[in-house]
């Protein structure tokens, strides 16, 4: 298997990729499909397959979300962030993809190709508490649904 960066920053990334999401759409008041359009056509995106990922730990989630605006040339007043819990829907949306793609070596722009950031947040209900491995797992049959 073919990982996309070195396990050892796979929590960090995990965590900061669930944050961002958390903030974007809780605090900065973006639709997650919206916002993760918005990541896929980012620098930050390909810093996860670039195996640049020391410039996604060494940042907050809040960060993340303001270079993946910046990036797509979206200037917005910096507010300081008010996490609704790091148990949201989109924490774990991110959390959850992170380790998708680092486990697959995929671009999330591949991934969301075929199964949209949406219905991979509709998931939590069912996954949230499983191992990450059944996720993985539902995201390969949903994946390879919509491939072929």
């Amino acid at each position: 298997m073919s990982y996309a960066y070195d396990r050892v920053y796979l929590d960090k990334a995990r965590i900061a990729l669930g944050r961002m999401l958390d903030f974007a759409v809780y605090n900065l008041k973006y639709e997650i499909s919206e916002f993760f359009d918005l990541f896929v056509k980012s620098s930050v995106a390909r810093y996860f397959c670039k195996r640049e990922i020391e410039k996604i730990t060494s940042k907050s989630g809040e960060e993340l979300a303001y270079e993946v605006l910046d990036s797509n040339g979206i200037n917005m007043l910096r507010i300081k962030p008010n996490y609704v819990s790091s148990s949201s829907e989109e924490y774990w949306t991110g959390w959850a993809v992170a380790f998708y793609q680092w486990q697959k070596g995929m671009s999330f722009a591949e991934l969301v190709r075929h199964v949209p950031i949406d219905k991979i947040t509709k998931l939590y209900a069912t996954y949230h508490e499983m191992d990450i491995r059944q996720f993985c797992e539902k995201m390969d049959s949903m994946y390879q649904l919509n491939v072929g």
